[in-house]
């Protein structure tokens, strides 16, 4: 099949909407989905009772997709498997430009007559070049038209980032985490089975999206290796790509087999391809975020020398631990920086090796100290430890001052990391930090472990460019 990257685009950024087979037994969830939709929403229903329920919330009912007096960008369906065929013969008749099937119940069920019914699907959107995204899938999301793949997700904000994904609950969940860490969605797809679209196809389209600057991935299996590799060749030479491979483990791999029907692949495999290729590999969701964070708000990496500030005596011990174990370095200072630390750092309580224990006494001198490290030539990142419960509103202010200014100013990575919190409230106001940081163009990361192997994955990706030639 040809992929029409047109058709795709107007599926992804629809003017127009119809949902199929929506019932009140489920309390019309695809519609009520769609509310904040910002185009012209239509529902297609037969039954007398669902169509009262559906006028009852102002949408307009028709009894058939032909009927529908528009033009139609995405279908969404919502019928038994047994319907799916006919409503896909439907779609191909209105030239339906593309439709996601939320319908399950095919080849992941290892049945006969689900294995049937998908390939009665697959053949006939082959042969007529229909975009059929799924089946067994959420869809699309797409926050700044109000598309939604549940109506517990965020409308309104236009992210950044591209994300594809197998599992329509790692959509959601991406989305929802990803939006409290500060990394929003330009545009999502859940594609589940992927019977005539898959991972590929959607990675080229959106590598070519002027409005996603990076993509994530959540992938069980890809049906051609080759062509996967070859597209993430080409999208990473100019936009990172965080993939979490579903099925590392044998018993993930069992487990694949029924939720989407796919092969496994091998780990070890799939980690030497996709480095390889450009690819960024993650083993989870936080990571995943983290390293999105990471590459969409740090300046580009391009060493391994950290300076880290902030912590007291056990916590440098602890810090410097984690971002040695991530393959990072944490140098000594040249001595210009010792010399320079010695005119003003107070020792009682503190040290100026590197990671800087400031101690109480130096707290105040922050602005001076993570001056001296920027200009210290055997640093190339800048990291800052806080800790919520010790610090004043204040204090957390002039450090969004400091470093949002020192990103301004150098070329030099800036991040801060939080010392881990405990308290209901302590998180609570770790989150408003974030938030207020990142607003200024500051990743912060809420441990020490996520902030060192997100920064090591930013400077893997940057390493890539820098081999293949791209700046």
């Amino acid at each position: 099949m040809k992929v029409d990257f047109a058709r795709l685009s107007r599926a992804f950024n629809p003017q127009c909407v119809v949902v199929v087979g929506d019932k009140r037994e489920n309390d019309f969830i695809w519609l009520r989905a769609q509310s904040t939709f910002k185009g012209k929403l239509y529902s297609v229903q037969v039954s007398p009772d669902d169509i009262a329920g559906i006028k009852a919330m102002g949408v307009t009912n028709y009894t058939s997709l032909a009927d529908v007096p528009e033009a139609i960008d995405l279908a969404i369906v919502s019928v038994p498997r047994a319907v799916a065929p006919r409503i896909l013969e439907d779609c191909i008749r209105k030239e339906v430009a593309a439709a996601y099937f939320y319908t399950s119940g095919f080849s992941e069920t290892g049945t006969e007559e689900g294995i049937r019914l998908e390939r009665l699907l697959t053949k006939r959107a082959e042969e007529t070049n229909f975009h059929l995204i799924g089946p067994n899938c959420m869809g699309i999301f797409n926050p700044k038209l109000g598309i939604r793949q549940a109506a517990m997700q965020y409308t309104g904000v236009a992210g950044t980032v591209g994300f594809i994904s197998q599992s329509g609950n790692n959509a959601m969940t991406f989305a929802k985490e990803g939006h409290f860490q500060g990394v929003d969605i330009s545009k999502s797809v859940s594609f589940g089975n992927g019977i005539v679209l898959e991972s590929t196809d959607y990675l080229e389209y959106f590598g070519d999206d002027p409005e996603v600057k990076a993509i994530g991935i959540y992938v069980e299996g890809v049906k051609n290796g080759r062509r996967f590799l070859t597209v993430l060749r080409k999208v990473s030479a100019h936009k990172p790509v965080v993939l979490w491979k579903g099925g590392r483990t044998a018993e993930g791999g069992r487990a694949i087999a029924s939720h989407t029907g796919s092969l496994a692949i091998p780990r070890a495999i799939w980690d030497a391809a996709i480095h390889q290729f450009g690819g960024i590999g993650v083993a989870g969701v936080e990571e995943l975020i983290d390293t999105l964070k990471a590459l969409l708000l740090l300046s580009p990496v391009y060493g391994d020398r950290i300076a880290i500030a902030g912590g007291s005596g056990g916590q440098s011990v602890a810090i410097a631990d984690v971002f040695a174990e991530a393959g990072l370095r944490v140098p000594l200072l040249t001595q210009q920086s010792y010399d320079e630390f010695a005119t003003f750092f107070t020792l009682i309580g503190g040290s100026y090796r590197n990671p800087v224990d400031t101690g109480n006494p130096n707290r105040k001198q922050m602005t001076h100290i993570m001056t001296v490290l920027e200009k210290d030539a055997n640093v190339d990142n800048l990291v800052l430890l806080m800790t919520p419960r010790m610090m004043t509103t204040e204090q957390f202010q002039d450090n969004i001052d400091l470093l949002s200014g020192i990103k301004r100013s150098s070329n030099k990575p800036v991040m801060a990391i939080l010392a881990p919190s405990f308290s209901a409230e302590e998180v609570a106001q770790a989150q408003e930090i974030m938030r207020r940081f990142q607003d200024n163009g500051v990743p912060v990361f809420p441990d020490y472990e996520r902030g060192a192997r997100a920064l090591r994955h930013a400077l893997d990706y940057y390493r890539f460019r820098n081999n293949t030639g791209v700046q």
